[in-house]
């Protein structure tokens, strides 16, 4: 878009070609989160939705992991008819909308902030539920047929995130030797494979929608890709995710145990706490190594901002947490 008045038009535009002329766009309103895309309340008439666009309209992913914003609507709708609780689509932009890559979808009432979920006392009967939920939620996300997904959606299991996520360590010419020392361990421990799934790759505090009866919204799939189940299970429970609350292994907020009873049960596995120990170490370490990157833009100027920098200094939280796996894998 040539500036904002233009976007502006352009928006006004969809709305009523969408909704209708007898609902105009009343409200537009840039929110916050999202690390990688825009996300904008739109309001008008009976309607109020969220529009998710490619910063600045431009069809750039951010990394080679992301999916792209048309594949993630597609990816939501499957998600929508597979039983996961997520916002509806409504409108996956087109060229003629002028608006660049991106998709409309229902505006999703709820908190996606650790702090007041894991903390406060609105959300107390929400995180007695949420482990349970989270595994319902999760087994219908596998569940959804791999032939029904888009072909931007790849595969990519753990060796392969192993391998990955080392070049990028190595190219930081930075040795770190609790990095060095779990790269080994994972790869002479790495557990034979489950079947491939559909997994979510980024199912944590933050892209779950929650109020006060629980989880509400699986938000933002544009990681999505082809690996195996225990990845998503794991993901929530490192310890970087628990935001404080480590006693509460899944999200700071509940027990393993009662996330996999609800997960087993639904999707027919036999899947064991200590089977996500393996890839709860991989996970950490590639977090570790993404507060690396995110170190390196603030320190090149590519990206100056205090979060950058309030965030690559967590690499020694990993590192804790990583030792802290390891002991326990050998005791």
């Amino acid at each position: 878009m040539g500036n904002n008045s233009d976007f502006e038009t352009a928006l006004h535009t969809l709305f009523a070609r969408v909704f209708g002329e007898s609902q105009p766009l009343n409200t537009i309103k840039r929110l916050s989160g999202g690390a990688s895309q825009e996300t904008w309340a739109l309001s008008g008439g009976e309607h109020a939705v969220i529009l998710r666009r490619a910063p600045g309209g431009a069809s750039m992913a951010r990394s080679s992991a992301a999916i792209g914003l048309s594949a993630e609507a597609k990816l939501i709708q499957a998600a929508d008819r597979a039983g996961v609780p997520v916002p509806g689509v409504l409108h996956v932009l087109e060229e003629k909308d002028g608006l660049g890559d991106g998709f409309l979808m229902s505006r999703v009432l709820g908190e996606t902030i650790a702090r007041p979920i894991l903390r406060d006392e609105a959300y107390s009967k929400a995180r007695a539920q949420m482990s349970a939920q989270c595994g319902e939620a999760l087994a219908a996300i596998h569940s959804i047929p791999i032939d029904s997904l888009p072909p931007e959606v790849q595969v990519s299991d753990g060796l392969a995130q192993i391998a990955q996520y080392e070049e990028i360590y190595r190219g930081f010419d930075a040795p770190r030797p609790v990095f060095e020392l779990t790269l080994q361990w994972l790869k002479a421990n790495a557990p034979a494979p489950l079947d491939t799934v559909l997994v979510h790759g980024d199912f944590r505090l933050g892209n779950l929608m929650v109020d006060e009866t629980g989880l509400v919204a699986v938000l933002d799939w544009e990681l999505a890709h082809l690996g195996d189940p225990r990845e998503d299970i794991a993901w929530i429970c490192v310890n970087s995710w628990r935001f404080g609350q480590s006693q509460n292994r899944v999200g700071g907020f509940g027990a393993l145990e009662d996330l996999l009873n609800v997960y087993n049960q639904r999707s027919r596995l036999s899947i064991t706490p200590n089977d996500v120990d393996w890839w709860e170490m991989l996970g950490t370490l590639k977090w570790g190594i993404m507060c690396m990157i995110m170190y390196e833009a603030f320190r090149s100027g590519a990206d100056a901002s205090v979060e950058r920098a309030a965030i690559g200094r967590r690499v020694s939280e990993t590192e804790i947490d990583l030792i802290n796996l390891l002991e326990a894998a050998h005791a």
